[in-house]
């Protein structure tokens, strides 16, 4: 049983509050890479996950990066914590939480780009100003964010 799945257990459904990270990948020609989640909605969104007890949110998004696509991100930098109401989320299984996400970015990646079948239906590298329609709406907001600040 996983840390979540713990504290599920002893909470039930009541709201949580988790911390997570995501990464904003960019390939040389400034292209970002989101994955197409494994998920009922099928949306695009940045690589991230959340938590686990422990780890920094470097960390976090290091390994989820890594878990999601198969790349070994380097020499990420921190832009934005997002936090509060309208980063609360239901999701597909009914459990409540309110999130707060280290957002980060970098450049610099190894490594082959490999789908994890169980997160990810696909992958793609997408010109900021061509996003996808069918995007998690706050990982929408921190590209936008991302783009205003360079």
């Amino acid at each position: 049983m996983g840390y979540i799945e713990e504290l599920r257990s002893l909470v039930g459904k009541r709201p949580l509050i988790l911390v997570g990270s995501v990464v904003i990948i960019c390939n040389k020609e400034g292209s970002l890479l989101l994955q197409q989640r494994n998920e009922k909605k099928e949306r695009w969104g940045l690589p991230g996950g959340l938590m686990e007890p422990g780890e920094s949110t470097e960390e976090t998004a290091i390994r989820e990066a890594f878990e999601e696509t198969g790349l070994i991100v380097e020499s990420l930098t921190l832009f934005q914590m997002y936090s509060g109401q309208e980063f609360f989320t239901i999701a597909d299984n009914g459990d409540m939480f309110y999130s707060v996400t280290a957002a980060y970015y970098s450049q610099n990646y190894t490594g082959e780009l490999t789908a994890n079948k169980e997160e990810s239906l696909s992958y793609q590298f997408f010109e900021a100003t061509s996003l996808p329609e069918n995007m998690v709406g706050s990982h929408r907001k921190m590209i936008l964010d991302y783009m205003k600040s360079f």
